[in-house]
């Protein structure tokens, strides 16, 4: 028999958290603030229907006490005078004449009850139950006293007032006077108040609701076209945009920095994708570079190998072959990995005031019999009381040679190069100009990346390994400088650097003892090959 199967790996699926905690499907943020404003307007109604009924029941018993005790004390002045003027001073029997409250007790100053005038529907007896005697004696303590009497089914209001023989000035206590009434029901007029309450209730709370949900719409679309934008570009579409609303409140800021931040998105997408392009061409690149020289080594060495090549001299030239394509790689490995440590900030750079002159002077002697043999005309137009820069002499001396070996390479038989500097504030800018072939326009910005050429057939003859510019601008970004070039094609390049001046303009260091100087120098019967070039 088959059992129904149960999916025990993933359990019951799971609700979404709010309704799991509410038991309820979650709200909108328009829902959640029309029923927010109803709420507040509705609890607001039901504070103030609670404050006026109280206020309304407060008036009531206010209103009966102040006139009971109005009453009590028009009663306690007629029976004042009726005890001082009818009953000679003394209590005795009496009865009177005029209309009475519901309820009248009249005692003496030792409690004895005197008169009693029971409300409609009791006997005599009732006057001498313990709840009426006590408030009576109440007043005997002579203050007037007030309240609510409940006794043997009657419920109303009293007041209790002393009696004073007026013969005696008003100050001889003679007894006590109390009269109560049923107390007056408001309940007619708070129903009536009531009703006006909820009807006014009633038409708040449609206002409210009509006037929360036009706040709560312009409140809430901008934050659904924010959402709308952020779910788009979550599936990649890095072009999205809101319209700001026209207030600047915080959605309106909000809105400006989702943009803002989508700007900056899309521009680092941009760059990455632009940086993982430069990546894969660089691969390809180096590929390239690695793979002609080593198609060459293994031709020669299998030529060798085979005895392909018998005469000795041929052997020879075959073998000096070998060795120049390894020199090539040993080149292009060394240009990578130097630029490997400049971009990764652990080159160590050998600081000290440096005369830019003198180094300008020497590099130009070593590169001179080049560009003699090529007729291009070399000239150093730095004044030699320019300040000294804070620079290390041996990577000045490498870009140097990398942009004057450039300039040489692309400037025709006649034509000239010329190095000059000026000040910049704190920092001394220095610039190679040729009048050779110039740079196309759309060349130009990419001359300082790594390994691109304009040169697309890629010929080594002219070129070189790709990185020279690339070196450069490394060099002088890590000496905290920057680098540029400007060029017009068919009438030269001019590639502009700056140095940092040295602190106080220090007596400046021999450049003399730079190591690619000497190594330069030293073969000067036989010059380098060109290592650099314009990246073209």
């Amino acid at each position: 028999m088959n059992e129904p199967a149960t999916n025990t790996a993933h359990g019951p699926p799971v609700a979404p958290m709010e309704q799991v905690a509410t038991g309820l499907p979650s709200l909108s943020l328009r829902s959640k603030l029309v029923l927010s404003y109803l709420a507040v307007a509705l609890g607001a109604i039901i504070v103030l229907a609670i404050a006026v009924i109280a206020a309304v029941y407060n008036y009531y018993y206010t209103a009966q006490i102040r006139q009971l005790q109005d009453a009590a004390q028009s009663y306690a002045r007629g029976i004042e005078d009726f005890y001082t003027y009818q009953l000679g001073g003394h209590w005795g029997p009496f009865s009177l004449r005029f209309p009475v409250p519901s309820l009248l007790v009249i005692v003496d100053r030792n409690g004895h009850q005197l008169l009693c005038n029971p409300p409609a529907g009791f006997d005599s007896q009732f006057c001498s139950e313990a709840a009426i005697t006590q408030s009576a004696a109440q007043a005997l303590q002579g203050n007037e006293v007030d309240g609510h009497l409940e006794s043997s089914g009657f419920k109303g209001l009293y007041v209790s007032v002393p009696l004073y023989d007026q013969s005696s000035g008003g100050h001889q206590l003679i007894g006590a006077l109390l009269i109560a009434q049923p107390e007056a029901s408001p309940q007619r007029f708070l129903s009536n108040v009531t009703q006006a309450i909820l009807l006014a209730g009633l038409l708040i709370g449609v206002a409210v609701i009509v006037f929360s949900l036009l706040l709560a719409r312009r409140l809430t679309r901008p934050l659904e076209s924010l959402t709308a934008a952020v779910e788009r570009m979550k599936e990649g579409d890095y072009s999205q945009r809101v319209d700001p609303p026209s207030a600047q409140d915080e959605l309106g800021r909000l809105a400006q920095t989702f943009n803002a931040m989508a700007d900056r998105i899309e521009a680092d997408v941009a760059e990455l994708r632009r940086q993982d392009q430069i990546r894969r061409d660089m691969i390809a690149n180096i590929a390239h570079d690695l793979a002609t020289p080593l198609t060459a080594i293994q031709g020669f060495s299998e030529a060798l190998a085979d005895e392909v090549i018998q005469e000795p001299g041929a052997r020879k030239e075959t073998a000096q072959l070998i060795a120049r394509e390894v020199q090539r790689l040993r080149r292009l490995v060394a240009d990578i990995q130097h630029m490997t440590l400049l971009e990764s900030g652990r080159a160590r750079l050998d600081l000290a005031p440096l005369d830019l002159a003198v180094l300008v002077d020497e590099t130009l002697t070593v590169i001179e019999p080049e560009c003699a043999q090529a007729g291009i005309t070399l000239r150093n137009t730095i004044d030699p009381r320019m300040p000294p820069v804070l620079a290390d002499s041996d990577r000045v001396t490498q870009v140097l040679l990398n942009l004057i070996d450039n300039a040489r390479r692309h400037t025709p038989a006649g034509g000239t190069i010329t190095v000059g500097a000026r000040h910049l504030g704190r920092m001394l800018e220095v610039w190679i100009r040729d009048t050779g072939v110039g740079i196309d326009p759309i060349d130009l910005p990419h001359i300082f990346e790594r390994f691109y050429r304009a040169d697309r057939a890629r010929s080594g003859g002219r070129g070189g390994s790709g990185l020279g510019l690339t070196i450069v601008k490394a060099i002088v970004t890590a000496h905290g400088g920057t680098v540029a070039a400007e060029s017009v094609p068919g009438k030269g390049t001019c590639i502009r650097f700056t140095l940092p001046l040295a602190p106080n303009h220090e007596a400046p260091g021999s450049p003399a003892g730079s190591k690619l100087w000497r190594d330069r120098r030293e073969k000067s019967g036989k010059l380098l090959p060109p290592a650099r070039g314009y990246n073209t």
